[in-house]
């Protein structure tokens, strides 16, 4: 009954795997897309993506992360499956999930799926190139125009040797606009062998429950409900063994981003991290009450330290509430 934490481009980089690996109940993480074209990238790009590469491929709490690649050539992407493995990846994924308009317009991400033979030549490629101990793994929607492809990509990626399957429960077209069509995942799941795990509009922990119910997946990916909700893996862990735990409060989430703003500094301009840890606090205002409260004031602002010093401040409850 696994809970893996999301890839979301620009969003879910290294600072937000420790930090949120660190609140607990995250089993695994996979880096944002690394996208391989002509050219063999350098090993700096594996380690921009992937800094856990210098450490086991595990986050500091010892949570595995998978190496994830996004790409259209097979030859190519065997190749960086050979040297993320080289340089220390544990777990090869495949993005055949992301609806990115610039993406798929270069032929990569969701829009493979309009052609599953190539989705099993490049798994196939990778699967070849990566060492029979490391897991080869793939991420997809149910389809591009439509939901009708699922079944078909699928088994496509189990007959190229793919071991896991994250099936996102929409398609391209439907975007992340609710519902997720957690029954479509589970026609994917009845008519493949390789491990399904469901992914898509789970914000709390009934929605955990639901999923796995309709999906009739044991495994799920969480992406935007893990960062509105940072303790949401941590309650649904509890809830498994039919505990409660209490909720993180706001006091404790703005700590969380200060600890993540620091880590940030480390890695980019001041500017740049105000930009992430807004792109943060836009997600946490579908959790907290105290966000949405905040949010005009905090959008406006350009700095770090003032950013924070708004975060800090007190909320009235009946604002709030």
């Amino acid at each position: 009954m696994r809970i893996i934490l999301a890839p979301m481009e620009g969003l879910v980089d290294a600072p937000i795997r420790e930090t949120l690996t660190a609140v607990g109940g995250i089993d695994r993480c996979v880096t944002e897309f690394i996208r391989v074209t002509q050219g063999m990238l350098p090993p700096r790009i594996f380690y921009k993506y992937a800094p856990e590469l210098h450490n086991g491929c595990e986050t500091q709490v010892g949570v595995p992360v998978a190496v994830q690649l996004l790409g259209s050539d097979p030859v190519q992407m065997g190749r960086h499956g050979a040297k993320a493995v080289e340089l220390g990846a544990t777990q090869v994924d495949i993005n055949f999930g992301c609806p990115a308009k610039t993406v798929n317009k270069h032929k990569g991400g969701c829009v493979l799926m309009r052609e599953p033979e190539l989705m099993q030549q490049i798994t196939e490629a990778v699967r070849a190139a990566v060492p029979a101990h490391v897991p080869v793994t793939a991420k997809m929607r149910l389809g591009y125009d439509d939901r009708s492809m699922g079944v078909a990509c699928g088994q496509a990626l189990e007959a190229a040797g793919a071991s896991e399957v994250v099936v996102h429960a929409r398609s391209k077209v439907d975007g992340y606009k609710p519902p997720a069509y957690w029954e479509d995942v589970a026609r994917v799941r009845e008519a493949v062998n390789a491990h399904v795990i469901a992914n898509g509009e789970i914000w709390t922990v009934a929605d955990y429950w639901r999923c796995r119910e309709v999906s009739g997946c044991d495994d799920v990916m969480i992406g935007r409900g893990l960062i509105a909700r940072p303790d949401l893996a941590r309650r649904i862990r509890a809830s498994q063994r039919k505990e409660s735990v209490a909720d993180m409060t706001w006091p404790e989430v703005v700590r969380l981003v200060e600890g993540y703003a620091v880590a940030l500094q480390e890695r980019l301009e001041d500017r740049f991290v105000t930009g992430r840890i807004k792109q943060w606090l836009n997600y946490l205002r579908g959790g907290y009450a105290e966000a949405q409260w905040l949010w005009p004031e905090a959008r406006k602002i350009r700095d770090v330290a003032p950013m924070l010093a708004c975060l800090r401040q007190p909320v009235p409850v009946t604002e709030a509430a």
